[in-house]
Parts: C-alpha cells; structure tokens; sequence
C-alpha cells in the first residue's frame, strides 16, 4: 500500500526549474529591450535654473542627439514629420502648448536651432530647454 501512495505523487523539481529558466528568460530580455530604448543624452548643467514644480500634461518633449537626429517619445523624426506633429499639436491644442528641447551637451547650436524654428513655423512660442540643476 506505501508504494502504491508514493507512486502517485508529482515530482515537481522538474517544472519548478522550467519556471525558474522562463523568469530569467524574461529578466534577462526586458533588460535589453530597456537598453535599447534609452536614449543617451547628456543635458547642460544649469545649477542657478529655475526648477520645474508644475508640469503641463500637454507638454512635447522635444529631443536633439549629438549628430542633431530629433526625436519624440524615442521616436526618431525628421524634420518635416516634427513640423506635421507639431501643426496637428496646435490645431488640437492651440499656441499655448509647451516645448521642452531636451538637446544633448554635444548639440550643435544649430540642430537646436532648427527646432526652434519648426515650433515657430508651426506657431508655438512657450519654448522652454530642459537642463540638470545639480548633480546625482
């Protein structure tokens, strides 16, 4: 009768280890899916800055790399598409939306420049420029 009891159980060893492979499976690949995704910028240091206490929900985050790519949301766009977004943004919005260009340490004056002018064009002039106000 006792091997008949010890018969019927489950070892289950072997499916804890398949959930423990899939947990690290998943760890592991979520890792280097954020790894992707983070855009590498380096702000301007403004330590005498006023800081941000209240942001507007409407508010377009406006990215500048070294090599003057722009990007929205890490979405990476050209000129034209920025310009087309940003209209949109207007005709939804109105010109009191707010822009922060986030432009990265090694911008050229003039890749922030064309950003500047896109938000003109499209009829945006609450323009402001994201920096750190002290280090971590």
């Amino acid at each position: 009768m006792r091997k008949r009891d010890e018969e019927m159980g489950l070892n289950m060893t072997p499916m804890i280890d398949v959930v423990f492979q899939l947990i690290i499976f998943f760890v592991v690949t979520i890792a280097q899916q954020q790894k992707e995704l983070e855009m590498e910028l380096r702000l301007a240091m403004a330590p005498d800055g006023k800081a941000v206490e209240k942001k507007d929900p409407r508010t377009i985050n406006v990215d500048v790399d070294d090599e003057g790519r722009i990007y929205i949301a890490r979405q990476r766009l050209s000129l034209p598409a920025l310009r087309a977004i940003l209209r949109q943004s207007v005709n939804r919005h109105g010109q009191t939306l707010p822009v922060v260009i986030r432009g990265d340490l090694s911008a050229r004056h003039e890749y922030i420049r064309r950003v500047i002018d896109t938000c003109s064009e499209a009829g945006l002039w609450r323009i402001k420029f994201a920096a750190i106000k002290e280090k971590a």
